[in-house]
């Protein structure tokens, strides 16, 4: 027998363990686990110098450390999506009237305010492309295997708009997150990462640092590589500020607004500029590729294709809000 629960005979507490490896803390169902990461910023440094055969300009690249915070997407298999953290902020939108082999569609300049999000650390790859292709059908079919050049950790590429809006679907559903392509403002915001240069490594790139035309140079920098080919996503090893791999070149990114010829009249909270979401609109890319010239790379530097338009130079960037 023993004496009932009372104040003078209190309950003995149940003990409890710590959160631990061995015993992680509860998360909801479907609930992301947040991590912090680790990596390099890469910074492309002007130097001039004088001598006796006159001036001489060359380029350095320094390299910094810093981390980032992201949550991992399991899409099975083994396939997992690493979506990173872009904190809100407000920036100045296109290139200043200044800045070499810029176009009227850059401008005007003018400041935008964009919320928080999560955006893919690398473009989407073809073993993730594989992964939710695999997945029920919301609207239409999705080639599984649609990229010229082969290989899981590539990007894939040959993928129309109208298709990423269908693996947006996909992936929305399995997940239960909003999975959607950027905005035009969301994805400058996040390629320039609080930079004004041309390009989020300064004003210039270099082969070394970015998949271009190695041939075709921006300014004054060295000519270089020409891969004729798209490269695995992250093979550089070198970030932005916001933690993000390969924002110039290697392939064009999708955006989800429509395309317009100029800034006049664009929103100014982030958000994409469509009409009545007509999905015959072209529809705006991003960031150049492994067959651009290093103008074409710039963090302003905007273009359109037709939304059913699939070639071996575009692929696409996740964000979900």
């Amino acid at each position: 027998p023993t004496n009932p629960p009372s104040a003078k005979n209190p309950p003995t507490p149940t003990p409890t363990n710590p959160p631990s490896i061995k015993n992680p803390p509860y998360q909801p169902p479907n609930h992301p686990i947040i991590r912090f990461y680790s990596f390099d910023i890469a910074t492309i440094i002007e130097k001039r110098h004088t001598g006796f055969f006159g001036n001489k300009t060359t380029w350095e690249i320094t390299c910094r450390r810093s981390r980032a915070e992201d949550f991992i997407e399991d899409l099975g298999s083994g396939v997992i999506l690493e979506m990173v953290s872009i904190p809100g902020g407000t920036f100045l939108m296109g290139s200043p009237n200044t800045e070499e082999n810029r176009s009227d569609s850059e401008g005007p300049q003018h400041y935008v305010t964009v919320p928080p999000f999560y955006m893919g650390k690398f473009t989407v790859t073809q073993a993730q492309w594989k992964a939710v292709a695999a997945l029920p059908q919301v609207n239409q079919t999705l080639n599984p295997d649609p990229s010229r050049f082969k290989g899981n950790n590539l990007p894939v590429e040959s993928v129309s708009w109208l298709d990423v809006v269908e693996f947006c679907a996909r992936l929305s559903k399995k997940t239960g997150r909003d999975y959607r392509l950027p905005s035009e403002a969301e994805w400058e915001y996040a390629c320039r990462a609080g930079t004004n240069t041309p390009f989020h490594f300064g004003e210039t790139i270099t082969p070394d640092l970015v998949n271009y035309n190695g041939n075709y140079p921006y300014r004054s920098a060295p000519k270089g590589e020409y891969r004729v080919k798209t490269t695995p996503v992250g093979s550089f090893q070198v970030a932005n500020a916001f933690g993000l791999f390969d924002m110039h070149g290697n392939v064009w990114e999708w955006c989800s607004d429509s395309w317009h010829e100029n800034y006049s009249g664009s929103p100014v909270d982030g958000s994409s500029w469509s009409e009545n979401d007509n999905q015959k609109r072209q529809r705006l890319w991003r960031g150049g590729s492994w067959g651009d010239i290093g103008r074409d790379c710039r963090s302003a530097y905007r273009d359109w294709n037709e939304p059913g338009g699939r070639y071996s130079v575009i692929g696409f960037r996740l964000v979900v809000s």
